[in-house]
């Protein structure tokens, strides 16, 4: 005899009669979007990061490039 969930088998609690294909499609897709929501904001930070180093090398090397025509 296998192992039981309320008076009922495991699979038979997973089938959920037949609509275990509904809810755990849903669950599913729920937890897809969470995650989804969990990892944008990190790569829009990762994005913003990398925007703001290459316009601070910019500025950078501007700055070295005016002070050299000054020297001049």
């Amino acid at each position: 005899m296998g192992a039981r969930v309320d008076g009922r088998t495991v699979s038979e609690f997973f089938a959920m009669g037949e609509h275990g294909v509904y809810v755990w499609s849903a669950y599913g897709l729920s937890l897809a979007a969470l995650v989804g929501l969990g990892i944008w904001p990190l790569a829009s930070l990762r994005a913003m990061v990398e925007r703001i180093r290459k316009r601070s090398a910019q500025s950078t090397g501007e700055q070295a490039q005016q002070r050299s025509r000054r020297s001049e």
